[in-house]
């Protein structure tokens, strides 16, 4: 489902599309089964009028390069996962205490308690254990069956994650200028997802990266010589069923690039590949959070892959 922020100086995000402004490190209904192993990983055809299109027979290479990656990937030693269901929780006791309380407070945790509606009302809230490294995120709200788009704001700047998913539980479920803030009665209807950004790497050429394993941040000069930037998170181009050229020229539109797109303009642009760690979890995994006896065992039963699925989902309908 893209969207068009590219005059916007958040750095704003969607399980299908993200643009933002550079040069800032700010932003810039049934519930599921309560099952507390799910592990949602959510990993317009456009006009090509350059002989710069990439043959159908290449989209073919790219899925065996894909499988090749991801077999390699799988025969490596596997390296500990940064994202974690207690940062799932985290954002909801931080959005959860802002929507019923009016602020989010930090420090000694204490139980929640329950309104005249049955819902989990958070109280205080207890920073989740991180790692040490600093890590470009984003913060996505979901709402419904259907997982449509409530919110997502983010950073590409290396933050500390328990300051950083406290400013972005807020500022992606509140501020997304998209979308109105979102409400105590969606409150308990909301699946949250948190990315991980990691392996940046600069590209030799705008096909150099994987659809389905790398996103990608692009940076050009419009046709006002001003700069400007614009990413879409690994799962986007999978989710889209786009090619190379496609992503490209949807981040060009959607980072304000309205003359026409030629093939020297793609070649001009300046394209830096990425990876990431995405965990989405729905308001009803919190709540057995809250309410188990063991948080430990919970959060370790919890299932965390990265960007490397592939599994194909149905299209959100454009905004």
């Amino acid at each position: 489902m893209p969207h068009d922020l590219s005059h916007s100086s958040a750095n704003s995000a969607s399980s299908s599309a993200l643009s933002y402004s550079y040069g800032t490190s700010r932003s810039t209904s049934s519930p599921p089964p309560n099952n507390h192993n799910h592990f949602h990983k959510k990993a317009e055809q456009m006009d090509m009028s350059d002989d710069d299109s990439i043959p159908d027979d290449d989209d073919s290479k790219q899925q065996k390069k894909l499988k090749r990656t991801l077999e390699s990937s799988a025969a490596a030693p596997k390296k500990h996962a940064v994202v974690n269901a207690d940062m799932i929780f985290y954002c909801f006791e931080i959005l959860g205490n802002h929507l019923f309380n009016g602020k989010h407070h930090l420090g000694k945790h204490h139980v929640p308690s329950s309104n005249a509606n049955g819902q989990l009302v958070p109280s205080m809230v207890t920073p989740p254990q991180v790692p040490s490294e600093h890590y470009p995120l984003f913060v996505s709200w979901f709402i419904g069956t259907d997982k449509q788009l409530r919110g997502c704001i983010g950073t590409f700047s290396p933050m500390d994650l328990a300051h950083g998913l406290r400013e972005y539980a807020l500022t992606s479920a509140l501020n997304d200028s998209r979308f109105s803030p979102i409400s105590r009665e969606e409150y308990p209807l909301l699946h949250c997802a948190v990315s991980i950004l990691t392996q940046f790497e600069p590209c030799s050429h705008y096909s150099d990266w994987v659809i389905g394993l790398h996103g990608i941040r692009i940076e050009f000069l419009n046709e006002r010589g001003s700069r400007r930037s614009a990413t879409y998170l690994p799962e986007v181009a999978h989710e889209q069923g786009w090619n190379h050229v496609q992503t490209l020229d949807s981040l060009l539109r959607k980072g304000g690039y309205k003359a026409p797109i030629t093939s020297d303009m793609r070649k001009s642009v300046q394209v830096t590949r990425y990876q990431s760690e995405k965990l989405t979890l729905h308001y009803n995994d919190y709540v057995q959070y809250k309410t188990t006896s063991s948080v430990t065992t919970y959060s370790s039963a919890m299932t965390t892959t990265t960007t490397t699925t592939t599994t194909k989902i149905v299209k959100n309908r454009p905004k």
